[in-house]
Parts: structure tokens; C-alpha cells; sequence
């Protein structure tokens, strides 16, 4: 409870129950819980990194170490942990890869802070000083990338491979690497002269059973759904599909409308005429030419029946997404009025085949002359194997993605953090005063990463880094830590690359919310009762 004291009377500010932290307790509570969160997820860093098993309230298990499905599972209370599972989820959405990486750092930045605040200097030089580190690494972070280019294809897939690294059961799974380039090749358009890519044309279905080996590449739409009747075709060849966003069935009237009957025969010709209709549904459809047909919404089983004994394959209630998807694989329209399909509305795949995967029917879409949307079918022996690849197949496909929009690459293994540490130090000497301080323990910070890799290899992470630092001195700035065979080695040469978009973006978002968790001097949290609850008060709102 907050309140002043005026002629001995107690002044409440703020409501029964409310708690208050302020001064150097806020900020070292905040840094506490912000460190707590990067330390639990450090130890999954890298390709020897660990895996964390997450049981939620019902016992369902997930083992992973991918940072942001753990962030994401750990439901997490405090309010500046809150902020670190944010920058996780940023990362995540904006390059789907370095989750992790940028966690660590931001964790990392916040305990070297805490080390300059042991030394009475105030955040705000702190977060100046920050704000200059991250301003010139950003600077030359392009400076020492390297140009990549869509046709380059050695370098794509070993930038896919080093984003699968850390999944243990696929890592560096060299088949899988070329699935997702294949993929993201198939999907990417030029506009401007600049590549752009949308993710979602990718569609990632998974079905355990098989293996991983199993997984495949489909230049067209995997549907989970089987087919409406029993009586239709599982196997369609040259496929000219009609996408449908109507019901293909007798609509009832919308108003409370009744219809009267007085007589049997007026029942048989209500009847007889609602069966006309939909026959006249199916003749419109069977008289396009089409002969696979995807619908959104309901098909009524006699419309289902005429369709059958034409021999097309029909299947209802497809998902808005997976009808989109459909559109830009085949070249078909979706149409919405029945009376108006045309020949330009269908769409064409060499092969529409039905069959039964892991025990449920699913619907193939294969071979599309040209798709501008992809499946990748994942398979793997176990429900937890399967969600482990489809996590590194998304890191495959979007580090792929986030390379070929940017057009630069860097080299992994810690090289670049060593590297940006280095002439960060350099820089700390012209800018001088406190703020110099600041930008060498954002130096130090960065060098959590190489630090981490050395642990995990079961390296001595001081040795590792007095190595790189001479190599680094030296000029030689692919550098970084050769996890497999734990030792320093050159990055570059091994393969370890990484977009630059994972580098920009994580320092960026982790300098950003170390600067935000620096500036907090005051918590305030609200009662969870006390005063008037949410709802009246929403109440007295809406009476307004």
C-alpha cells in the first residue's frame, strides 16, 4: 500500500492490496527474473545444446529445446520474464530462427549491467552506452557479411542444415535441407528485382509413422480430409479441380418461414423438387469438366451420390487456409455461385490421389504444372519425433527465407559475436567517459554465445575464449567454436553459416529490452481483488 502522510493523516493512493517495489529493488528484481529465464534455456544453445521436457497441467509432454516452444510452454508469471519470452516470440515471427540466441544475450547483457550498477554508475549511462554498442554493431554487421544469391544452393543448404542443427534426432539431416530449399525455391517470386517469399505457402502436415526418411516434398497440397463418398475414385489422373465456396445443398429459409402441407402429394412434389435442385447442383458441376472437386462448406449426400456415379472425387468442409492454398497450387478460382463456373475457374494437378496414412485417409494434390504453394509431408516414428522435425524444418525453410530476402550470410559457431566483441572494444576507447564502460560489458555480453557453445561441447570456456580472441586479434574472423569435434576452428570452411537476419534482429530485440528493463525503477501491481472488480467497473463504463 502506497500513500503520504499530511498533519498525521495517511493519504491512500493506490488501492487495498496493491504492492509496490521501487528503486534499485525494482530494477534488480526485474534483472533477476529476466536472468533466471535466459538461464534456463542457455543450456539448449547450439547442436550439442540439451533438450528440455515441459509436463503441463493435464501431463502432456513436449521435448525440445527449441527457445521459443519452451518459452512459450513454461507459462511464464513475472512481468519482465514476461518481456523475454516477447523478444523470443519477435524473433521467432520475424526469422523463425535464434530464439534462443537472443534470449541468451539479452540475459547476458542484463548481468553485466547489474555488474556496472555494483559500481554506482546509473542505468540510464548504462542504457546510453547500450544503445551506442548496439547502433555501430548494427553498422558493421553488414559490413562483414557475405553476398548470397538465390542460385547458390551449397550455401543455402548449409545455412538449412545449421538451422537444424540443434534438433537432435534430424540434425544436419542433408535430405531434409534439400526438402526445405526445394520448397522455398518453388514458392519464391521476384518483384522489383527483390525476392520475396511468403511463409505460408509453405504448409508443413505431419503424421507419425514411418520415419524421418519418409518425409517428402509434395509440389502441391496435402489435405487432411477423406473422401465424401464411398463410391468416388481414390486416384484421379489429370486433375481438373473446381474449388467451391458454397453449399452444395437445399438451403433452409433464413426467416422463420413455414411451409404448410395439407396433403401426401404435396409432400412428394416438396420433396420431389428439393431432389431436382440438387441434381441440377451436381449437373452444373459434372457439365464444367471437372473431375475432383474441393468444397468449403457442406455437400448434401444426393449431391454426393450424382458426383460419385460420374466418377468425380469430392471432399466437403475443406479449411479456409487449405482452400487458399489450393488456389495458388493448382491455378484454380475459388468460386462462390454455382451458376457462374467457367473452364478459366479450374485448376489442374497430374495426380489427386486419396489414401490412408497412419490410419486416416488424406487427399494428395500432386504435381502442379506451376505451384505457388507447397506441402512438406513430415513423417517420423513418434508423436514427439514428428513436432522435433517439423520444428526444424520450419528453421530450415525461414532461415532459408529470411537469407534470400536479405541477400547476406554470416558465419556461425560464435564467430560473428567474437568478432562484433572485438571491434565493439575498439569503438569503447573513442567514445570514452562512463559510456565506455557500458559498450565493453555489451562486448562481453555478446561473447556469451561462443562461451556457451565451448560448454556444451565439454570444452573450458575460458581456454576457448582466450583462443578466439588471438584468432580474432589476428584478422581471422570466421573463427568460432567447432562444436562436433570441441575445438576452435574455421567456420566458414566447415559450413556453419547463418543469416544475418538472425543476427540483426537478436541483438537488436535483446539490446531493446535490457534497455527497458534498465529504465524500471518502479513496480506496481494491481490487487486481484479489492476495490471494484473489472467487471462492474466495465459495467459503470458501458451505463456511461
Amino acid at each position: 500500500m502506497d500513500g503520504a502522510i499530511l498533519a498525521g493523516q495517511p493519504i491512500l493512493i493506490l488501492p487495498e492490496g496493491t504492492t509496490r517495489v521501487a528503486g534499485k529493488d525494482a530494477l534488480r528484481r526485474n534483472i533477476a527474473a529476466a536472468r533466471a529465464i535466459a538461464d534456463t534455456i542457455r543450456t539448449t544453445l547450439g547442436p550439442k545444446g540439451m533438450d528440455k521436457m515441459l509436463v503441463d497441467s493435464i501431463g502432456d509432454i513436449t521435448i525440445t529445446n527449441d527457445g521459443v516452444t519452451i518459452l512459450e510452454e513454461m507459462e511464464v508469471e513475472h512481468p519482465a520474464a514476461k518481456l523475454m519470452v516477447e523478444i523470443a516470440k519477435t524473433q521467432d515471427e520475424e526469422v523463425g530462427d535464434g530464439t534462443t540466441t537472443v534470449v541468451v544475450i539479452a540475459g547476458e547483457l542484463l548481468r553485466k549491467a547489474e555488474e556496472l550498477l555494483d559500481q554506482e554508475i546509473h542505468p540510464i549511462t548504462i542504457t546510453r552506452g547500450y544503445r551506442l554498442a548496439k547502433e555501430y554493431a548494427l553498422k558493421i554487421l553488414p559490413e562483414i557479411a557475405r553476398k548470397v544469391e538465390i542460385d547458390d544452393e551449397e550455401a543455402l543448404l548449409k545455412i538449412a542444415m545449421t538451422a537444424m542443427a540443434s534438433k537432435g534426432g534430424i540434425s544436419r539431416n542433408r535430405k531434409i535441407a534439400e526438402i526445405a530449399l526445394e520448397a522455398v525455391k518453388t514458392v519464391a517470386k521476384e518483384e522489383d528485382g527483390k525476392i520475396v517469399i511468403d511463409k505460408e505457402d509453405i504448409k508443413i502436415e505431419k503424421k507419425q509413422g514411418g520415419s524421418i526418411e519418409d518425409t517428402e516434398l509434395i509440389k502441391g497440397i496435402v489435405i487432411d480430409k477423406e473422401v465424401a463418398h464411398v463410391a468416388m475414385p481414390k486416384l484421379v489422373k489429370n486433375a481438373k479441380i473446381l474449388l467451391l465456396n458454397t453449399e452444395l445443398e437445399v438451403k433452409s429459409p433464413e426467416t422463420d418461414a413455414r411451409i404448410e402441407i395439407t396433403a401426401p402429394e404435396q409432400m412428394q412434389a416438396f420433396l420431389e423438387q428439393e431432389r431436382k435442385m440438387l441434381k441440377e447442383m451436381a449437373e452444373k458441376i459434372i457439365k464444367s469438366g471437372a473431375n475432383v472437386v474441393f468444397c468449403q462448406k457442406g455437400i448434401d449426400d444426393l449431391v454426393l451420390h450424382y458426383l460419385a456415379k460420374a466418377k468425380i472425387l469430392a471432399a466437403r468442409r475443406v479449411k479456409r487456409s487449405d482452400m487458399e492454398k489450393l488456389a495458388k497450387a493448382t491455378g484454380a478460382r475459388i468460386v462462390t455461385n454455382i451458376d457462374e463456373i467457367s473452364k478459366e475457374d479450374l485448376g489442374a494437378a497430374g495426380v489427386v490421389e486419396a489414401k490412408k496414412v497412419a490410419g486416416e485417409e488424406m487427399i494428395f494434390v500432386r504435381e502442379c504444372k506451376n505451384p505457388k504453394s507447397v506441402s512438406i509431408f513430415v513423417r517420423g516414428g513418434s508423436e514427439h519425433i514428428v513436432d522435433e522435425a517439423e520444428r526444424a524444418i520450419i528453421d530450415a525453410t525461414r532461415a532459408i527465407i529470411s537469407t534470400l530476402e536479405e541477400g547476406y550470410i554470416v558465419t556461425g559457431g560464435g564467430a560473428i559475436e567474437m568478432e562484433l566483441a572485438r571491434r565493439l572494444r575498439e569503438y569503447a576507447h573513442q567514445v570514452g567517459g562512463r559510456e565506455q564502460l557500458a559498450i565493453e560489458k555489451f562486448a562481453e555480453a555478446l561473447e556469451i554465445i561462443p562461451k556457451t557453445l565451448a560448454e556444451s561441447a565439454g570444452m573450458d570456456p575460458i581456454d576457448a575464449l582466450v583462443e578466439l580472441r588471438s584468432a580474432h586479434e589476428q584478422n581471422k574472423m570466421d573463427m568460432g567454436v567447432d562444436v562436433i569435434n570441441a575445438r576452435t576452428a574455421n567456420m566458414y570452411e566447415l559450413g556453419v553459416i547463418e543469416p544475418l537476419k538472425i543476427k540483426t534482429q537478436a541483438i537488436k530485440s535483446a539490446a531493446e529490452i535490457a534497455e527497458m528493463i534498465l529504465r524500471i525503477d518502479d513496480v506496481i501491481t494491481a490487487s486481484k481483488v479489492g476495490g471494484k472488480g473489472k467487471e462492474e467497473k466495465s459495467e459503470e463504463l458501458e451505463e456511461e
